[in-house]
């Protein structure tokens, strides 16, 4: 089982934890973006990508026999922060539908450009699955 750590003093974060500790058999997922399984984009919507980047990851783990609760550790990777920022209730909401209320240790990091045209996001993952 994970385990989140918060420093004494420090106000909780919102969405993801600032430490997490596990112990078991490792899961490494991609960077996924915003596409189906054929490698195709349906929307150019942010919320609508990173709902579909999120599937992917949920996808990748139950493959590897893991699952969102496993998680330990994202980074996102966004071409457009403001866009992130102001749409952050809806992606958060996203987050809840697909992944549940697991919140890992998380970064966010703006990038000039993803290696998939049209790609708005991509989303790495770590998993711990439990011994």
């Amino acid at each position: 089982m994970n385990e989140t750590f918060n420093p004494v003093g420090w106000v909780r974060p919102k969405g993801y934890s600032n430490a997490v500790s596990a112990r078991g058999r490792m899961v490494f997922v991609a960077g996924q973006v915003g596409w189906n399984a054929r490698e195709v984009f349906e929307t150019d919507d942010f919320v609508g990508q990173t709902r579909q980047a999120l599937t992917n990851i949920r996808m990748c783990l139950e493959a590897a026999g893991a699952a969102p609760a496993d998680i330990v550790r994202m980074t996102w990777y966004v071409v457009d922060k403001q866009e992130y920022l102001d749409t952050l209730a809806q992606v958060g909401t996203a987050y809840r539908d697909i992944m549940g209320r697991v919140y890992p240790a998380m970064s966010l990091v703006e990038v000039s450009g993803l290696i998939e045209t049209g790609a708005k996001l991509e989303i790495e993952a770590t998993a711990v699955v439990p011994d």
